[in-house]
């Protein structure tokens, strides 16, 4: 649909995941089900962390931001990833899309930070033992978090800003489930090397950049590590650190490999299945990984739930 004038897209339409009517029941089942867990993982890791004294510290006050920053992105994506599999296409207005495409932007960015700033936390905790306390204290926490946001945000006013200059007078029709930027771009019919060059540009800072200090600091960290002498002090050393570790590569890969690949390996359909990893998968496995990967936070989950449960009385330890 177009507006009177004629001259500009009012509405696109987003093509949903082409396939059998028993599968898309099976899979939007599915994917229900991992949506419910990942609000239910997610909303208790960040209830947690607020109400154990115990956790607030640097490292888990930023693994609260981590997961309140996840149960912000998948209500923003997820059920439009859960209408997909209902329809075979769906209609959303231009105000709608660009609305959609500015808090995606912003989240994803705002990841990508808040990564990195994780990083550096165990890079002071790890290498800089003695002086982290001074190094790192919950105001300077404080301040890398809001750093991290408020990055994050203004990285996507100032893609949007780019992107809703473009004229959309030909196809409306988006092979992709939400708004995002490379079918936006593809569907312009006005000059769009302008808002190329600045999606280049911030991708470079708001993704590159953080993770070559989480690269950087990792590297730090690793030297350190194999400078301990013992093998008991080298594993307690690394397990603080891991479960960051096996988030930022699950992270990172699903990322780098939607947005980076060569052209040549790219196709829409393809491209959809990729971005269920990161909208859907990553945000379920993250809170997984550093459950069972931290002692402390079990132990805070455990109190926080099971002590509140009767039944918890019978469980053994």
């Amino acid at each position: 649909m177009r507006n009177l004038s004629g001259d500009h897209t009012v509405e696109f339409v987003l093509v949903d995941f082409p396939t059998s009517p028993p599968l898309q029941l099976l899979l939007f089942a599915l994917f229900l089900v991992i949506f419910l867990l990942t609000l239910l993982e997610n909303a208790l890791i960040v209830s947690t962390i607020w109400l154990t004294p115990s956790l607030h510290r640097p490292m888990f006050f930023f693994l609260g931001h981590l997961s309140f920053l996840e149960l912000w992105y998948i209500n923003v994506t997820v059920p439009r990833l859960l209408g997909a599999f209902l329809t075979q296409e769906h209609r959303v207005s231009y105000v709608g899309c660009m609305t959609q495409l500015y808090f995606f932007i912003a989240l994803a960015c705002t990841e990508c930070v808040l990564l990195a700033v994780m990083a550096y936390d165990r890079y002071l905790a790890i290498c800089e033992p003695l002086r982290y306390p001074s190094l790192m204290p919950f105001s300077m926490a404080t301040r890398l978090a809001a750093s991290s946001w408020g990055s994050g945000f203004f990285s996507s006013m100032m893609k949007l800003l780019f992107i809703s200059r473009l004229s959309y007078c030909g196809s409306n029709i988006i092979n992709y489930f939400f708004c995002d930027i490379s079918p936006l771009l593809n569907l312009t019919c006005s000059n769009k090397e302008q808002a190329e060059l600045v999606d280049f540009l911030l991708a470079l800072v708001m993704i590159l950049l953080p993770l070559m200090a989480v690269v950087s600091s990792y590297a730090a960290i690793i030297a350190t590590i194999l400078r301990i002498p013992t093998a008991q002090g080298r594993h307690k050393a690394f397990s603080t650190c891991a479960s960051h570790l096996a988030v930022v590569v699950i992270y990172y890969s699903s990322t780098l490999f939607t947005y980076a690949r060569p052209r040549a390996m790219y196709t829409f359909n393809h491209n959809k299945v990729i971005s269920v990893l990161y909208t859907v998968i990553v945000p379920f496995l993250n809170p997984a990984i550093y459950c069972l990967r931290n002692k402390e936070v079990k132990d805070a989950l455990r109190k926080t739930v099971l002590d509140r449960c009767p039944c918890s009385r019978d469980i053994p330890d």
